[in-house]
């Protein structure tokens, strides 16, 4: 039986892919499950699996060229079958198209790491062996890192990457090309755009233009929750985030104001009945933005363990398509950076996202004297199609209390 191997689509964003590596070779034995080729989407570096049995007859793609997602890009067959009409068809079919879906199609299931049929992560390369003996073992590399050296000429069995896990990003490979005097002073490197960079430039673009924004800013005194943190850390082990603490606050400020979590669906306001919430967080080469489900359902101390988890598998981009899609709001923290205030771009279906600023100490009227006080700025992005001012004006000073006199946060959900 001939199977069409296709450029599969993933995401909702993914509108191409990059061959990064063939893991198998024209004439090589094939069987369902045997991993094909290692493709770059807009989020990460998956393998593609065979959905059929028999020999790689037809490689039509290069390694490292960029083809339209659902574009035939090998053909099995078993040795006496003829191909020619499976190449002459070209394009997609309905059965590659559904190949090409994937997982991605199954909504409102995330595949676990032991049944998912496509696993991510990053790119590999491997190092050079010191010996003849020594065992190859595989090193990380960004995207960008890949794009650098190949512009650069850098072979990167040479870096030693200095990223999570050892992963080689792209100041590992400048530094290199510095060292071996690759990169003349003053020179400038043009970067081809990543997947990822180009699912943000498409799908920020298709936002920011179509969809009418207005923004609300508010200052929040940060002193109680600061030192109701000190003392949770001098009492319990587990580590407690500020993002941890800003979802549960934003989850009970969402769930006394249910008009904000919502979408503009053309004809209709849509409310979802589940607060799932997304985190910004960056990548070397972009952003992704993971989503923590139900979080009306979680305490504060399941927010904090499953944020941790999926920011630090976002970083290391192996988060499945179902953990960084379809969230209904979001939030974005560049408060660690020293950021005193921005605007958050708002990422459909979502209505509304917010932004939030650095916790800085500055001087505070008491009555008529002055007092160091902490103080944070957060500013909501707002769908116009689907909110007004006043509704995220009420939304914000619900959670300026729930931040000024935050003992909720800590409490039982189902008990607020």
């Amino acid at each position: 039986m001939i199977t069409r191997v296709v450029m599969p689509k993933l995401t909702d964003t993914m509108e191409e892919g990059v061959v990064v590596a063939w893991k198998k070779q024209e004439g090589d034995p094939v069987m369902a499950g045997d991993v094909l080729a290692e493709i770059e989407t807009d989020k990460a570096v998956m393998d593609l699996e065979a959905f059929g049995s028999g020999f790689l007859r037809k490689i039509l793609v290069n390694e490292g060229e960029t083809v339209k997602a659902g574009r035939l890009i090998a053909v099995i067959a078993e040795l006496d079958e003829d191909i020619a009409p499976a190449l002459e068809a070209g394009g997609s079919s309905p059965s590659s198209e559904a190949q090409a879906a994937g997982v991605a199609k199954e909504e409102g299931r995330s595949p676990s790491p032991a049944t998912a049929p496509s696993s991510m992560r990053p790119e590999t390369v491997p190092p050079m062996p010191d010996t003849a003996t020594q065992p190859v073992t595989r090193v990380p590399i960004s995207p960008r890192a890949r794009q650098t050296a190949q512009a650069l000429g850098v072979n990167l069995a040479d870096v030693r990457g200095t990223g999570p896990d050892g992963t080689i990003v792209e100041r590992d490979v400048l530094a290199y090309a510095h060292q071996q005097r690759r990169v003349p002073p003053g020179a400038t490197i043009e970067h081809p755009l990543s997947q990822m960079r180009k699912a943000i430039a498409r799908v920020t673009t298709q936002s920011k233009g179509p969809v009418p924004h207005f923004y609300l800013t508010m200052e929040i005194a940060m002193d109680h929750l600061e030192q109701l943190r000190r003392q949770w850390k001098s009492l319990s082990p587990e580590p407690l985030s500020h993002t941890a603490m800003f979802v549960r606050a934003v989850t009970l400020a969402l769930m006394r104001h249910p008009e904000i979590n919502v979408s503009f669906a053309g004809e209709s306001i849509r409310y979802h009945t589940a607060i799932d919430i997304g985190i910004a967080v960056a990548l070397d080469d972009g952003l992704v933005t993971p989503v923590l489900r139900n979080c009306a359902e979680k305490s504060l101390t399941e927010i904090a363990r499953e944020a941790s988890d999926l920011i630090a598998r976002a970083r290391a981009k192996q988060l499945t398509p179902a953990e960084y899609s379809e969230a209904t709001f979001s939030i974005s923290n560049l408060g660690e950076y020293g950021v005193e205030n921005f605007l958050a771009v708002l990422m459909p279906p979502q209505a509304a996202a917010l932004a939030i600023g650095a916790i800085q100490s500055v001087p505070v009227a008491d009555g008529e004297t002055l007092k160091v006080g902490r103080r944070m700025k957060v500013t909501l992005s707002c769908d116009h199609r689907a909110l007004d001012g006043a509704q995220g004006a009420k939304f914000l000073q619900t959670l300026k209390s729930i931040l000024e006199h935050p003992l909720e946060i800590f409490l039982p959900p189902n008990t607020c």
